[in-house]
């Protein structure tokens, strides 16, 4: 049996260290995403490093996350959360100290096997924390807490890189960690469960391989071509290596990846919905920088500073999912909110290289509104139909699944990205090494122009660039929209049908199930 907290006045002390936790990792889910055009033009990156500098802690993160729930469910939470964030600091400074593009994604992927021990037990924690009645509002806290490191993260990080190097965005993360580390320490009780199964190093393995094998043919096709053999061949690897995993976690007696959960619809439908949110907002913020800094010309600072509607948007609607879901239901609020960030996705598309901040401000502000409204009651939906005992595993598989989403849109948009960008640019008159160049990415273009005293150039970038992300925003709205039909098809429309006040999922395909 796994051990149980009763409820008591520590556990709002308790979340103040899971909030330290959840704030460092997200300073660095933005920091980063502003430096990137700092870094792409000091390191020379193309569009293809930069994306594997974001997606490298992602694709770790996602392979990571299962066996992470599992160690901590197995060998104590909170020495895990410790032990992560140690890792986490030692990925930084290896950051910060990287000469060049291939040591900085080596740091990237040590960071991911930090965050990976540091998601899913802070969420898993929760419910062992939280009754039912005040899940909501401690999903809520934590969901603002990553949401304010958002905004606090591209500010600080613009601050450091107007007057610093670009690796002091790494070293931001050492007080924040070191707040973390004694936060878990002194205010987080120590939970576990010994009888959750064994780390799966096979399994483990098949994860890692299949999902890296899977984000380099989408990051490579828009260069390679998808008909090319390597790309063909790393996406034919994919699908073995994922099926693969699937049988042998069908087979096992006590499963890593607890396929069970995914036949329960209130597990499954929830923990997608997270999952496309996840997918939306990665792609955004990685577009969102260059935009606000090659085509408006606005320095490091000042693109933190206008990320702040969407991050504003998001804390509200985070902040008020609780009362909302409480008087409507989860299904319609869920549904709204995926529909809102539909709006806000088609609104964005309609952006020209003329149109100025306003604009962006407007949609981005309703994108954030989306955004909370669709992940929160998610999140909570999902987590609500974990039983006791399969806490940190069911964890680590919501967050497994959302970070697979957010590899996945880095990697999948930014390369629709790419390939529209390079389309419509017009290199015409450009030597050819200088024409390759300046298709790399529109800040590589911006030093082309500057160098070969080619204004036109950089006219054309900026209108290329703005194409690419209208068509990366309007795949963004239909895939919203999409999914909103799913949740107000599928997704259960009160706590109950969740799974209750005991928080044990319902049997999958009872009667009470299928006729919500």
């Amino acid at each position: 049996m796994a051990t149980v907290i009763t409820p008591d006045p520590r556990r709002w002390w308790a979340l103040t260290a899971l909030v330290a936790s959840m704030l460092t990792l997200g300073f660095d889910m933005t920091i980063l995403n502003v430096a990137l055009p700092t870094m792409a033009g000091d390191l020379g990156a193309s569009t293809g490093e930069q994306q594997w500098m974001a997606d490298a802690y992602v694709v770790v993160f996602a392979a990571l996350m299962l066996p992470a729930g599992l160690l901590g469910d197995r060998f104590g939470r909170r020495l895990m959360l410790v032990t992560g964030l140690g890792i986490f600091l030692a990925g930084s400074v290896m950051g910060a100290l990287a000469p060049d593009v291939t040591w900085v994604v080596a740091a990237r992927a040590v960071m991911g096997v930090g965050g990976a021990l540091v998601m899913p037990l802070a969420l898993s924690v929760l419910p062992s924390l939280f009754g039912p009645d005040e899940r909501s509002k401690a999903i809520g806290v934590m969901s603002a807490a990553s949401a304010l490191g958002m905004p606090l993260g591209p500010i600080l990080g613009g601050w450091l890189l107007d007057h610093f190097w670009w690796g002091s965005v790494f070293l931001v993360n050492v007080p924040m960690v070191g707040i973390g580390v004694a936060a878990c320490l002194f205010l987080l009780p120590e939970t576990r469960d010994p009888a959750s199964p064994k780390v799966d190093v096979t399994a483990t393995s098949l994860t890692a391989a299949g999902l890296g094998a899977l984000v380099y043919a989408i990051i490579e096709a828009p260069t390679r071509g998808w008909g090319d053999p390597l790309v063909a061949g790393f996406l034919a690897g994919a699908v073995v290596l994922l099926a693969g995993l699937a049988l042998r976690e069908r087979r096992a007696a006590r499963p890593m990846l607890d396929m069970e959960l995914l036949r329960h619809r209130g597990f499954l439908v929830n923990a997608l919905t997270a999952t496309l949110v996840t997918f939306v907002l990665a792609g955004l913020l990685f577009l969102l920088p260059p935009y606000l800094q090659a085509v408006l010309g606005h320095d490091a600072l000042g693109t933190g500073l206008r990320l702040l509607p969407m991050m504003a948007g998001l804390m509200i609607s985070a902040r008020g999912a609780q009362p909302v879901v409480a008087r409507f239901g989860p299904r319609a609020v869920v549904s709204c909110g995926l529909v809102t960030l539909a709006f806000a996705a088609f609104l964005g598309s309609r952006t020209t290289a003329d149109s100025g901040y306003g604009f962006t401000a407007l949609w981005l502000t309703v994108t954030g509104l989306g955004f909370g409204f669709a992940v929160v009651p998610a999140m909570d939906g999902a987590l609500a139909t974990l039983p006791s005992d399969r806490v940190g595993s069911g964890s680590g598989l919501l967050m497994t699944l959302r970070q697979v989403g957010s590899a996945i849109g880095i990697a999948l948009l930014g390369s629709l990205l790419a390939s529209a960008y390079r389309d419509r640019l017009d290199v015409t008159g450009l030597p050819g090494r200088a024409a390759d160049t300046a298709g790399e990415s529109v800040v590589a273009a911006h030093l082309v122009a500057e160098r070969s005293g080619t204004p036109g150039l950089a006219a054309s970038a900026n209108s290329a660039y703005v194409h690419g992300m209208g068509v990366v925003l309007l795949v963004c709205g239909v895939a919203a929209l999409v999914a909103a039909l799913s949740a107000a098809a599928f997704l259960p429309g009160t706590r109950s049908a969740e799974g209750g006040e005991s928080g044990v999922p319902a049997v999958a395909g009872s009667e009470g199930d299928a006729r919500q």
